[in-house]
């Protein structure tokens, strides 16, 4: 295939002044894009700030030939992540794509966790996300094409101790992302999300990260790449990527068992258990609706 290039497209990378976002702004830009690099510069728990974390790759950017914007809106904000869209359109007067990657941890087990952090993970990871996408949707919208990008976790997907709040936006960032498929696809929006695997700040030191030492981020910014351009045409699809590992991600339902009419019961569920729960012949709905009606329509088991 033709080389996947983001000639004359400008993305904006959130969380880009490190890890896995600087890692997807280098390739982006190594592929002609034009970046804006979006991050506060403060710590692993969000705490600070500083101008010099996006400001630096920029100059990485620039040094190797390409254009970039540094950023420093706090995106977990309606206001901030509007001046991010605004500022990127005044200085290029386009957004192609939008890589929602920015993040933080505040890790406690849920009942010695102090809300305000459950709260303040939600609100960068999911609110981020989201505001980030609401203000640049009517951007692509008006142009009939557009790329969204989220970034979940297998400890979303799958759940991970000591990780509830972070669990939780992850879990949550999938569902926005399924929904949004379906409301952009009219636009020409393409919505997907990456559930990367890499060693970076914000994954040393966690059980496992010794066996990391070869899921460096740019192995992850592979899949990224692919899923913000023009040679990507699927939507509502997780991808998950580490260390040259890349495989989708599904949620599925089994077949099921179907109780009588009056045999609804808890005894029913208790004795039919195991059938419930048998996965053997899982399948994959493309939404809500299209789970209602397999489950109650009239070709139903």
């Amino acid at each position: 295939m033709n080389p996947i290039r983001f000639d004359e497209r400008v993305v904006i990378v959130t969380g880009a002044g490190g890890g896995l976002g600087r890692s997807h702004a280098l390739a982006l830009a190594a592929r002609g894009a034009a970046v804006v690099v979006n991050d506060l510069g403060g710590d692993l728990k969000g705490q600070g700030s500083s101008a010099s974390a996006a400001e630096q790759v920029v100059a990485e950017i620039v040094a190797a030939g390409g254009q970039a914007l540094a950023n420093h809106d706090n995106i977990a904000t309606e206001a901030g992540a509007s001046s991010l869209v605004g500022a990127a359109m005044q200085q290029f007067g386009r957004v192609d794509a939008l890589i929602n990657n920015a993040g933080i941890v505040r890790d406690k087990s849920l009942v010695k966790m102090d809300m305000a952090d459950f709260e303040a993970v939600v609100r960068v990871h999911l609110m981020g996300s989201a505001l980030c996408t609401r203000a640049v949707w009517p951007v692509f919208q008006a142009r009939g094409y557009g790329r969204v990008v989220f970034t979940t976790s297998a400890a979303g997907l799958y759940g991970n101790f000591g990780q509830a709040n972070y669990a939780a936006a992850k879990m949550a960032l999938v569902g926005l992302m399924k929904t949004l498929k379906d409301e952009g696809a009219r636009s020409g929006i393409l919505v997907n999300a990456v559930a990367p695997v890499a060693l970076t700040r914000m994954t040393e030191g966690v059980p496992l990260s010794q066996w990391m030492q070869e899921a460096s981020p740019d192995k992850v910014s592979a899949a990224l790449v692919y899923l913000a351009s023009d040679a990507c045409q699927h939507s509502g699809q997780i991808v998950t990527a580490g260390g040259g590992y890349f495989a989708g991600v599904q949620v599925v339902e089994g077949a099921g068992v179907r109780a009588g009419a009056h045999e609804a019961t808890a005894e029913f569920v208790a004795q039919n258990w195991a059938q419930i729960q048998d996965m053997s012949a899982a399948r994959a709905f493309a939404n809500a609706t299209d789970a209602l009606v397999t489950t109650f329509g009239p070709t139903s088991p």
